[in-house]
């Protein structure tokens, strides 16, 4: 039995008279990726920016590891969290090697230069190409492989990912795709990516959880969720992107 490395329990969020979280639980092990998967306003990006503590829940528990995340100071966490957003958030005036290198820097590891070095390696931009330039210079796919590498610069405890293929076009998304899923073969890092393509969700999760209107509708890996879709709604889901078991072959 693997550790538990995220958990959510009971966890709800609400925005006015909205309710963006209604009494969410679930548990990811380490070195686990889960992908959290649903229509605009299902909860999916609330419940990533509650993991790093970008916004406070209402009721609930979340943990690291077994550890309540209000025992961390906030800065502190975020600095421990892998995050990746949908345009990359790279800062235009650092070249790429100080954007990667910028976490280890602030957590005060001597080697940020030589740990940017290699994580640009992993995500296949070799750091004599790649490290000098600015982002601007950039396609949308390096720049989402930079903030990839930022991300894992840190040794993050969790990898949390916003929809960070998304604005990529089709041909793009499936090279970053592959780039993704190499990093997560050599690291193990413990992942949790946001996205609203449920054929995406099934290609990277070892795990999808289908979210609706704030509450989680069925959680399994994706061919039990294709074989058994556990209500109207993830059925109706599966019908609309037509995905199939044989597509996941």
């Amino acid at each position: 039995m693997l550790a538990v490395a995220l958990a959510a329990s009971g966890v709800s969020k609400r925005f006015g008279g909205v309710v963006a979280l209604d009494n969410v639980s679930l548990e990811l092990a380490r070195g686990e990726c889960v992908a959290l998967v649903g229509e605009s306003g299902s909860g999916k990006s609330t419940l990533l920016k509650l993991f790093a503590r970008l916004i406070d829940r209402d009721a609930g528990h979340i943990t690291i590891n077994g550890d309540d995340v209000d025992g961390f100071d906030p800065a502190h966490l975020r600095r421990r969290l892998g995050y990746v957003a949908q345009e990359g958030g790279l800062l235009p005036h650092w070249s790429v090697g100080r954007n990667v290198a910028m976490v280890p820097w602030l957590l005060g590891r001597g080697d940020a230069t030589g740990i940017a070095s290699r994580c640009l390696d992993l995500v296949g931009l070799p750091p004599a190409d790649f490290a000098a330039r600015w982002p601007h210079t950039l396609s949308g796919g390096q720049r989402q492989r930079v903030a990839l590498a930022r991300a894992l610069a840190g040794d993050p405890l969790i990898l949390l990912l916003d929809e960070p293929f998304g604005a990529l076009d089709a041909l793009t998304r499936a090279d970053v795709h592959a780039t993704f899923q190499r990093v997560r073969r050599t690291t193990m890092v413990t992942a949790v990516i946001v996205t609203h393509d449920l054929r995406e969700a099934c290609l990277l999760g070892d795990r999808v959880a289908v979210m609706r209107d704030g509450r989680l509708e069925q959680i399994a890996p994706p061919a039990e969720l294709v074989a058994r879709p556990a209500t109207a709604y993830v059925a109706a889901l599966l019908d609309r992107v037509r995905l199939t078991s044989g597509l996941l072959a």
